[in-house]
């Protein structure tokens, strides 16, 4: 792997502010974090003490999203937001079922750019690569991907955990729809997404708390979340509950029914 991005100046990180995938990784029980990330989590777990149990299970949902496509012939995979590499990753998943699987991680924090290189490191059949780049720039993240992905041949395109960071004042369904009409026929889009559907009282404390340390939160309804995916042919059983998607493709997470985990799962392909 040589990680696009690599070739960059010094990485520059920001440790005043939290960012999500830093407090994703200190949910996740991870190290790669700094104090203001994990003032912020603590600050998450006060209004609900089951966020970790949801990193987990969105973290569970990508495994099992990432077993069926492999199983159904997808070969090639571009996650974006993919985090700080938490094993096992994505690419480890796909190469597993197929190891001519070919993944593009693309993200937005230095920090993962910092540990991208040692960490991912894929088969000797496929590609592994890292891109710097973010989703709010769909054109570059097109350009980065397709020195190693053929755009010719299906993409499962994989926003994990990641649209209810970016508003629909920034054109969120947009950003998707952008992405998507980059990618052939037979492609797929993989989504999961928070929602206050659940937990109205709790969500609205929690977007509150990002807000006022610099972090958007655009919690979506189930009909708000279901619009990424008009024109596409949902996977059975359509969007549904995160870990009740599939769940016989993976383990169960430890507490994931203790409650109802407030987040939406799903796949769909492309017409």
């Amino acid at each position: 792997m040589t990680g696009q991005g690599s070739d960059q100046d010094a990485v520059v990180i920001d440790t005043s502010t939290p960012h999500p995938a830093r407090m994703y990784d200190w949910y996740l029980g991870g190290k790669d974090n700094y104090p203001v990330d994990e003032e912020t989590g603590r600050q998450m777990l006060a209004l609900d003490p089951r966020v970790p149990v949801m990193a987990r299970v969105n973290r569970a949902f990508m495994h099992r999203a990432t077993r069926w496509l492999a199983r159904n012939g997808v070969r090639q995979f571009l996650d974006i937001g993919t985090g700080i590499p938490t094993e096992p990753n994505l690419h480890q998943i796909a190469q597993e079922v197929a190891p001519d699987a070919r993944v593009v991680y693309c993200d937005n924090d230095p920090i993962v750019l910092a540990h991208a290189e040692a960490l991912l490191r894929g088969t000797p059949e496929g590609a592994t690569e890292y891109l710097q780049a973010d989703v709010r720039d769909p054109a570059a993240v097109v350009e980065g991907a397709k020195r190693v992905l053929d755009f010719g041949r299906p993409v499962a395109l994989s926003l994990v955990a990641l649209l209810h960071f970016v508003s629909d004042e920034e054109g969120a369904h947009e950003l998707v729809e952008r992405l998507l009409a980059e990618l052939p026929s037979g492609s797929y889009l993989v989504m999961t997404h928070a929602t206050a559907d659940f937990t109205p009282e709790v969500s609205a404390a929690a977007t509150e708390k990002l807000r006022a340390a610099g972090i958007t939160l655009a919690l979506r309804s189930r009909d708000e979340f279901a619009r990424f995916f008009q024109g596409l042919d949902l996977v059975a059983p359509g969007v549904e509950v995160v870990h009740r998607w599939h769940p016989e493709l993976g383990e169960p997470v430890p507490g994931q029914d203790d409650g109802v985990i407030p987040g939406y799962g799903a796949v769909a392909r492309t017409p």
